[in-house]
């Protein structure tokens, strides 16, 4: 089996290139010094590396994540998050192969408290989400054996991440303001990976599989009690705060307006994860300890 990845380098490609191995032989490219053409700014010439590759899986984990800039730079947040799939979906259906895509909880308006099925209308709140959207969209249309999954909150050891924000200000200010209107899930980009090798293993030995999911850790928080999570880890692992876990104050999020507006619930249902490829998603405090753990193990 080969399997073609692109966007390698992000806190998902990154895992990915680990989780994808015991598959067959991987090509992983990222944004750019690649020898095959790979930039998502110039989606025609993807479908040119797809032909040259010739793989039975493309997975893309290539996304346009800024989702404040989105607002004001909506032709770039276009191009790479729905063009870009739909024309790699094309070179899929036209090989034969399957083709996995990354979206997010943000195709939805975050309105109510249930979480969000993967049939619920959708209702995006910003330029970020409507193109993920969009994206999700072109892979269904195009006729390839296809992978959707919705994540939420994803973060990795490697790279930025809320957690390793949370710390560096704690260790620079008296005390926090972090928002406890958002409802989610904090979800790793490891687990993410792992599910995704799992999944690709069901679609290729039964068909049926293939289709959208909701991939996020189990239980819910808000970014407030993430904020407090965080931190509690931190200090059992003896870092030195100023700011410690009950110097942290909840805030709606109007206390921080952003040019785009999130989600104030973004719950995912995984039941399908788990009746159809029979996979558990584990609590997100676990790995969201693990992730910690090997950050500030790194520090020392």
């Amino acid at each position: 089996m080969k399997v073609l990845l692109f966007g390698k380098n992000g806190q998902l490609g990154w895992e990915l290139q680990r989780s994808l191995a015991p598959l067959g032989e991987l090509v992983a490219l990222g944004a750019r010094g690649e020898s095959m053409p790979c930039d998502f700014n110039d989606p025609d010439r993807l479908a040119e590396t797809v032909r040259q590759v010739r793989p039975d899986v493309i997975v893309n984990a290539a996304a346009y994540t800024a989702v404040d800039t989105a607002q004001s730079d909506r032709e770039t947040a276009h191009r790479v998050n729905a063009l870009a799939p739909g024309v790699l979906a094309r070179a899929a259906h036209q090989c034969g192969a399957l083709m996995v895509h990354y979206s997010t909880d943000y195709v939805f308006d975050g309105s109510g408290e249930r979480p969000w099925r993967e049939a619920d209308p959708t209702g995006p709140l910003n330029v970020y989400g409507a193109t993920k959207l969009e994206g999700e969209q072109r892979v269904a249309n195009e006729g390839a054996r296809h992978l959707i999954f919705r994540a939420s909150w994803v973060y990795s050891a490697r790279g930025s991440n809320f957690a390793k924000t949370i710390l560096r200000l704690a260790q620079e200010r008296d005390r926090l303001q972090v928002v406890d209107d958002q409802f989610g899930a904090p979800t790793g980009a490891d687990w993410l990976a792992d599910v995704t090798a799992h999944a690709i293993r069901a679609a290729l030995q039964q068909p049926s599989c293939a289709g959208l999911y909701h991939a996020a850790a189990a239980g819910e928080t808000t970014w407030y009690d993430y904020a407090r999570q965080v931190l509690e880890v931190a200090q059992a692992q003896g870092v030195a705060l100023r700011a410690t876990s009950d110097r942290i104050d909840p805030v709606r999020s109007e206390a921080f307006p952003t040019p785009a507006r999130r989600p104030g619930n973004s719950r995912l249902d995984t039941t399908a994860l788990h009746s159809v490829l029979n996979l558990s998603c584990p609590d997100w405090r676990e790995g969201v300890e693990r992730m910690l753990c090997e950050v500030l193990a790194g520090r020392s």
